[in-house]
């Protein structure tokens, strides 16, 4: 069972309850479909510009989160009935899903639902430096 944390941006939290990100979760479809079960262990809102959304990634951690799914919405936006990749709410989503999965040792994917068509949700895992001698 996959412990999933989510993380969301401050600019959507009063338009969207998170239904399609919480059914997709259920249902491991979307940006889920890598799990075969999943269980939520918290969400947090990323305050702009994302300063402490490290610490949000070892909160979850230590209630048990294994990875950590970033809102679809913060790389990607609505555009009549579809979603496409661009213009999403933070534009630099990337940098802080680096930042988490190697500051708080975990691993990050960047989608949870209304995935925009032909993506596949990216994985930012932490790269652990081996020393010479170690």
């Amino acid at each position: 069972m996959a412990k999933i944390g989510l993380i969301r941006c401050e600019k959507n939290e009063t338009r969207c309850p998170l239904t399609g990100c919480l059914q997709c979760l259920k249902c491991n479809t979307q940006g889920f479909s890598t799990h075969t079960e999943t269980e939520l262990m918290g969400v947090f809102t990323c305050q702009c510009p994302g300063d402490n959304v490290v610490e949000m990634a070892k909160i979850l951690k230590s209630k048990g989160a294994e990875v950590i799914h970033f809102c679809t919405c913060t790389f990607a936006r609505k555009d009549g009935p579809k979603w496409i990749l661009e213009n999403g709410f933070c534009d630099h989503v990337d940098l802080l899903l680096h930042r988490i999965s190697r500051d708080a040792d975990i691993t990050c994917i960047k989608g949870t639902a209304h995935l925009p068509e032909g993506y596949r949700p990216e994985v930012f895992e932490c790269i652990k430096i081996q020393h010479e001698g170690s």
